[in-house]
């Protein structure tokens, strides 16, 4: 049955109605805010992570779930029954603009929920190809059982019984990485930007950067940010949720438009406020009050209030959204005791904190665990097959390409105790650190304890406030040392094909 989804199965099909035309379809569910436009409130309002499964054809990883190629057939023989009397939307998009690194995209949603399909519509690219899918994804969200049901081999996704928008976006992005791996790349779930900054000898450079990390951590603040960079100095925005990396460092881009969080969006925040406050801007559970007023701080719908915006209305956006080398990785995490700020890695280490993919839980993964610690391999929750060939391809990629340089960055705080918070790490520290790291004007020191370099000075900020070791006695800074390797070996452990030279890295 599902190699035919390459073509319509389905009898009553609305194909590729007009952005307009979806919204107009999904207008009984909106709710007109003061900018515009519209606004959804939804049933499920997280990712079902728990609820989603990969037929078994293939290896699976650790942390994935599987499920009986027969199973799964089952329940899609009663989907597709069901659907063949069931009036549906076709939506079909490109992602990517790569010749290599593209795919043709076709989503079917109940015309019930179009909402969900104009949102989708309007992160991805027209069509050039729009009889020849590569990758499919049906969704029902009135489906009585929750399930995401995931065929790589087919490159086709099944969404049932969840209503939130982020399944779909996930579900192409998902696929699409796993395609891209087999051709030999590594979908990563990074931001993408460039710095245009005066080096030392004031010379004019562009530095290309990938920002890896988990959402809620302020990777699409970080990658938004102009940096304070004025005049000739400054930073063009490329992607915001995945890319696809080549053997030399180049990175193709996915989306056409940004999947943003709204908890505490304000006019500091000014590229992404003026981009949310856009008629063309979606909203998901983002409170608006009867005469359409927008209150982004409040959270008693879900603290995961969402907005599509277009890439387009990002200031300091261009045509491309490819970076022709990934110059600088930073790994983001949110830590809050013993992790410096910033910390310079070798291939190796950058390797072993890919795998180790540190960060806290968050509303859009499970809120019943949102700020307790987490580790998620490249701070992807959507690899498909054994999570060491991809910090593996990340470590040959890095000894293949001796000027990509590797960072974590902590977006937390430092010194946190039983009666302190511990010292915020402000976006401003953050942004002001990846600025001098473009301008590669940074002086670094090895740190003892963990063989990384982390730094003596860094222009701009008093770095000596960000120091772990000044919040602990000697004691309790090495037992926290102690627990925090034990806990990364531990990790590592479970993957049993990782290269030597990844899991002999934290000693």
């Amino acid at each position: 049955m599902l190699r035919f989804l390459k073509e319509d199965i389905f009898k009553n099909v609305i194909v590729n109605p007009s952005v307009e035309e979806l919204r107009s379809m999904s207008k009984d569910m909106e709710i007109t805010t003061e900018f515009g436009s519209p606004c959804y409130i939804t049933n499920v309002r997280n990712r079902s992570a728990k609820n989603s499964f990969i037929v078994d054809d293939v290896c699976l990883g650790v942390d994935q779930q599987g499920i009986k190629r027969e199973k799964a057939d089952e329940i899609i023989d009663k989907v597709n029954k069901y659907l063949l009397d069931t009036e549906l939307v076709r939506i079909d998009r490109k992602m990517g603009m790569h010749d290599k690194f593209s795919f043709n995209c076709r989503l079917y949603i109940t015309k019930k929920y179009s909402r969900i399909g104009y949102m989708w519509h309007n992160t991805l690219f027209d069509p050039v190809d729009t009889e020849n899918p590569d990758l499919v994804s049906v969704y029902v969200p009135e489906w009585p059982e929750r399930i995401i049901i995931v065929y790589p081999e087919e490159g086709v996704t099944y969404i049932l019984g969840t209503d939130y928008f982020g399944e779909s976006k996930k579900s192409f992005l998902r696929m699409a990485m796993y395609k891209v791996k087999k051709m030999g790349g590594i979908g990563l779930h990074a931001g993408s930007k460039i710095l245009r900054v005066k080096d030392k000898s004031n010379n004019l450079k562009d530095v290309g950067f990938i920002m890896f990390g988990l959402s809620g951590t302020g990777k699409t603040t970080l990658t938004i940010h102009d940096h304070d960079l004025k005049g000739e100095e400054k930073a063009i925005i490329r992607q915001d949720d995945v890319i696809f990396m080549d053997e030399n460092g180049y990175c193709a881009g996915t989306e056409n438009g940004f999947f943003i969080k709204t908890e505490g969006l304000d006019e500091s925040q000014k590229v992404l406020y003026k981009a949310a406050t856009s008629k063309n801007s979606i909203f998901e559970n983002v409170k608006v009050y009867e005469d359409g007023k927008v209150d982004f701080n409040d959270t008693q719908l879900t603290s995961n209030g969402r907005g599509v915006v277009l890439r387009e209305e990002i200031e300091n956006t261009d045509d491309s959204i490819d970076l022709k080398k990934a110059n600088r990785l930073i790994f983001i995490t949110r830590r809050k005791d013993i992790v410096p700020p910033v910390a310079k890695l070798t291939p190796s280490q950058a390797a072993t904190f890919f795998m180790l993919g540190e960060s806290i839980e968050t509303s859009a993964g499970d809120p019943t665990k949102a700020g307790q610690s987490k580790r998620c391999v490249g701070t992807n929750p959507f690899i498909i097959g054994l999570e060491a060939e991809e910090g593996n391809r990340i470590y040959q990629i890095l000894n293949q390409n001796p000027d990509m340089e590797c960072f974590i960055l902590n977006t937390g705080s430092v010194g946190a105790s039983e009666n302190f918070e511990g010292e915020k790490i402000t976006i401003k520290v953050s942004t002001t650190i990846m600025r001098e790291i473009a301008k590669d004007n940074i002086e670094w020191e090895v740190d003892k304890d963990w063989g990384y370099l982390v730094p003596k000075n860094i222009e701009g900020i008093d770095i000596e406030k960000y120091n772990p070791r000044k919040y602990y006695s000697d004691i309790e800074y090495k037992n926290l040392v102690n627990k925090l390797k034990e806990e990364r070996k531990n990790w590592i452990l479970r993957f049993e094909t990782l290269s030597e030279e990844i899991a002999s890295t934290i000693e």
